[in-house]
């Protein structure tokens, strides 16, 4: 079946020319590149989306995850980040082609397709998650500022102006532009690293070679593993890129430089991060600060005063640079979920006046994060913790829906997923619940022993890996679908949403869901737990 759609925007002004922050692609355009430099040309124009969400994924959160890991136990849990890899990759392709083929965001399909039950639970996880987060990316820029003895009041106000202004011109180019400046600031861990002089030899080991931290407290070890998946996974990038892609106007003509978009994206994250984890542990070791990590302003103090100024300012100042993109980002994929869900305009090429909704959403998040983090008393510490944690215990959930969604036919026709990217995301979701049935075990057994920890991950491991199958190999059906020719699928869009036919999940399916919800409703509240009792004990 081949057949070409009326497309389904939500706002007129997600069609038209790609205006990106370096070139312009014409709507009619569908002439094929030939040769490098024609292919490259295209590429600039298209470059953002990936390279953003990514950039905004090294946020405050990330920084202080990966140097306190590396800073308690050296670069021992640097595995982690190999592991991510393929996960950020599956998962981020899967909103790339819902956001090109649906033109509908992430928020809104889940509300549609699954109903307002489902949607509200996702929307509130989102709107409360991402409120969190904010609040992080301000205590980074709060702890960047002390580092430099510069005022915290003047200089959290100046961040979040700027943070808004950068939204806030009602140009999507000058938006890009401003996003990927600071996208490119993360290139400045590049030179701590090199003056640090980090064993390359070890950290390249313990990148390719799965380890644990000897003598540490397994407990808080898994929190820290969970705190990691949940900063380089996080629930919000899904919500972002999806709306971004369709902000930008790119359709399935241009999904393949989108996907190199992504990778080099990746590339920059993984990169961060494995950065950080070197030269924090290189840094520290042998010295009485290693094992009593502080929080990420102590650690630029500590690499100032062991390795040197410049490479203490450099970090301090990338850690400003990231908590702004990261607020930034954050931000703007809760105002466009809020303008998917109220079916408001909610789009970066109009006007303050056009979508007032949309930008008020997105300033007053930020104000609201910067007004906490000038609170005296305010529990930064614990926030910072929680936070990370919270979107890894959460990133099960938004998975699942994500796979529901690649699955259905309705709705992505001949672009719905492969089995092999099927029984993939099958087999995430598994390990993601098998982590949080650990944590959630160690949390109420703060005693238990690595042998029934091990004990736990082999009888969680049965339970998961069939879940994970099934979920791959048993999509929602939905009625009267007709095949798809995946070879015509360029010509092929999903229709207007009120004409699609409803999803029809089993029995099966409706109970599964409603025990993953009950269960991470629990684990969450046995996080929240977990991690104040860390903080109150340190304290």
């Amino acid at each position: 079946m081949t057949k070409t759609l009326e497309a389904a925007h939500l706002d007129a002004m997600h069609a038209g020319d790609i205006r990106g922050a370096l070139g312009t692609i014409r709507k009619h355009d569908t002439a094929s590149r030939k040769g490098l430099r024609a292919k490259l040309i295209a590429f600039a124009a298209i470059v953002g989306p990936g390279l953003i969400v990514m950039a905004g994924d090294n946020d405050a959160g990330a920084f202080s995850t990966y140097t306190q890991a590396s800073q308690n136990y050296g670069t021992t849990l640097l595995w982690t980040l190999l592991l991510l890899i393929p996960v950020l990759y599956v998962n981020q392709e899967m909103v790339l082609r819902l956001g090109a083929v649906t033109r509908v965001g992430h928020a809104r399909l889940i509300l549609e397709r699954f109903g307002k039950f489902w949607g509200a639970f996702s929307v509130i996880d989102l709107l409360l998650l991402n409120a969190l987060t904010i609040v992080t990316e301000f205590i980074g820029i709060s702890l960047g500022l002390e580092y430099f003895g510069l005022p915290k009041l003047l200089g959290v106000v100046v961040a979040a102006g700027l943070t808004m202004a950068g939204a806030a011109t009602g140009s999507f180019r000058r938006f890009e532009r401003f996003a990927l400046l600071l996208a490119f600031g993360s290139l400045l861990l590049v030179p701590v690293l090199l003056m640090v002089h980090a064993p390359a030899g070890q950290s390249l080991h313990d990148f390719f070679v799965p380890g644990m931290p000897k003598g540490g407290d397994l407990g808080v070890v898994m929190l820290l593993i969970v705190g990691i998946v949940g900063t380089t996974v996080a629930p919000w990038q899904l919500f972002f890129q999806q709306s971004y892609v369709i902000d930008k106007r790119i359709t399935t003509r241009w999904l393949n430089y989108e996907r190199w978009d992504l990778a080099l994206g990746i590339v920059v994250v993984v990169f961060g991060a494995f950065a950080m984890f070197s030269f924090t542990a290189a840094t520290f070791a042998g010295h009485r600060e290693f094992g009593h990590f502080q929080d990420a302003g102590a650690v630029a103090a500590g690499i100032a005063h062991y390795v040197g100024w410049l490479p203490g300012d450099l970090f301090a100042l990338a850690l400003v640079d990231a908590a702004v993109i990261g607020a930034a980002a954050v931000s703007l994929s809760t105002a466009y979920a809020v303008g998917d869900v109220l079916s408001l305009n909610h789009s970066l090429h109009r006007k303050i006046g056009d979508a007032p909704v949309f930008y008020l959403v997105y300033a007053g998040l930020i104000a609201v994060a910067a007004a906490i983090v000038l609170i005296p008393g305010s529990p930064l510490g614990l926030l910072t913790n929680a936070v990370q944690v919270l979107a890894g215990v959460l990133l099960p959930s938004a998975t699942v829906f994500l796979l529901l969604l690649s699955n259905d036919k309705p709705v992505l026709g001949p672009w719905v997923n492969t089995r092999r990217t099927n029984v993939f995301t099958g087999v995430v979701i598994a390990a993601l619940i098998m982590l949080s049935i650990v944590l959630t075990a160690a949390t109420v057994f703060p005693e238990i022993s690595t042998r029934q920890i091990l004990w736990i991950l082999a009888i969680g491991a049965v339970f998961t890996v069939f879940a994970g199958v099934w979920m791959a190999f048993a999509p929602p059906a939905a009625s009267d679908v007709p095949s798809y020719d995946r070879s015509t699928r360029h010509q092929w869009q999903m229709p207007r949403l009120e004409s699609l036919p409803p999803v029809r999940l089993t029995l099966l399916s409706r109970m599964w869901l409603i025990v993953l919800r009950v269960y991470l409703v629990v684990a969450v509240g046995l996080v929240v737990y977990r991690v104040a009792a860390i903080v109150l004990h340190r304290g």
